[in-house]
């Protein structure tokens, strides 16, 4: 008998082509659409029915059977109540990376296996090698890589995962669709928040933590400006600070946010407070090969698309200090620090501090 595959459908055509490949080399495919968040738009429509419309249309294209499952009270305790949590500390979270660990590849992968399934799959750009040890490996699409994404799954969650599109570029994947006939071969790529969509992030995020409005100053505590409340704002962030020029004429860049104050502290221009030489990250999770205590030479992404960056890692136990080659620019405290040996993905953990 074939092997059975569960294949976590999201409409979109990465999983659409992870699916259809897997059918290809014989697998027993089935879909599984995951409804992660509940709410409706202000027209009454929850944006995941359209999702769920494109599921339908591909399972019937591709001749496989499917489902939808309701995971959101998950999601709500285990990833959203976390994600508020950061930004009530002023930190910058990631949600897509706790997804990954405490839903698609534990409450998703718990139900795959009730259904039957030997392995479960999704449209993950990454790869795995399934040997004596199973290795997390970046995609052969340097661009599109998602490892940074999953450095918090362990070994045991991808011991039976498929990662079919980890050797393919981006432009093949919907090449792929388009010949299958596959209906959501050009749709667009989805960006951002699952949960927050296309609506106003500063709007969203004040339904659940109050705001507050303070000032924006200067490292020398001059007043230049009022905030809406800090928690809405990045380190390194640019745009929407409603500075004016002034000064030396160069644009405002956020450098650090006080809590206790209730202050947005800025700088002008490209200062120096902007780059990181040295971060720690106190816990960190290791797949499935551990660094040795001491120095070891590895590259680390601090966020998504960035180009791996060489740096110096120095193990104490489960406290991880990373020094670079070259300054990072906008390191932010909760967003994650992902550690790679070539291609294989060691791990990761939160951001605590950086210097």
């Amino acid at each position: 008998m074939s092997k059975k595959v569960v294949v976590g459908l999201s409409g979109g055509v990465d999983s659409a082509v992870a699916a259809f490949l897997l059918k290809e080399q014989g697998y027993d495919v089935i879909g599984l659409f995951m409804r992660n968040w509940r709410e409706e738009d202000e027209c009454g429509r929850c944006s995941a029915d359209d999702d769920w419309y494109d599921v339908r249309r591909i399972a019937d294209v591709l001749k496989i059977d499917y489902y939808a499952e309701d995971f959101s009270k998950e999601y709500y305790d285990r990833v959203f109540r976390h994600f508020l949590s950061e930004y009530e500390k002023g930190r910058t979270p990631n949600p897509d990376v706790l997804c990954n660990r405490e839903i698609k590849f534990d409450v998703f992968a718990a139900f795959a296996r009730a259904m039957g399934a030997d392995y479960v799959a999704t449209g993950h750009y990454a790869a795995v090698s399934h040997g004596d040890r199973h290795l997390l490996l970046r995609s052969c699409d340097e661009d599109k890589d998602q490892t940074y994404f999953l450095n918090q799954v362990t070994e045991s969650q991808i011991a039976n995962a498929l990662f079919p599109l980890g050797e393919l570029k981006k432009g093949e994947v919907r090449e792929i669709a388009k010949k299958a006939g596959i209906p959501v071969w050009e749709k667009k790529d989805s960006t951002g928040i699952c949960f927050i969509g296309e609506r106003n992030f500063r709007r969203f995020l004040s339904e659940y933590i109050p705001m507050k409005p303070g000032d924006i100053v200067t490292t020398d505590g001059r007043v230049v400006g009022r905030h809406e409340g800090v928690y809405y704002y990045t380190i390194g962030q640019r745009k929407g600070l409603g500075v004016g020029g002034g000064g030396n004429g160069e644009p405002w860049f956020v450098v650090k946010k006080d809590i206790r104050l209730n202050q947005l502290i800025v700088t002008q221009g490209e200062s120096e407070l902007l780059y990181s030489s040295r971060l720690t990250v106190d816990n960190f999770h290791y797949i499935s090969m551990e660094l040795p205590e001491g120095e070891s030479k590895v590259t680390a992404r601090i966020r998504h698309r960035q180009p791996l960056q060489a740096a110096t890692a120095i193990r104490e136990k489960s406290r991880v200090t990373l020094i670079f080659d070259k300054p990072q620019r906008a390191v932010a405290e909760g967003q994650y620090a992902v550690l790679y040996r070539e291609r294989v993905c060691l791990g990761g953990g939160v951001i605590e501090s950086k210097e």
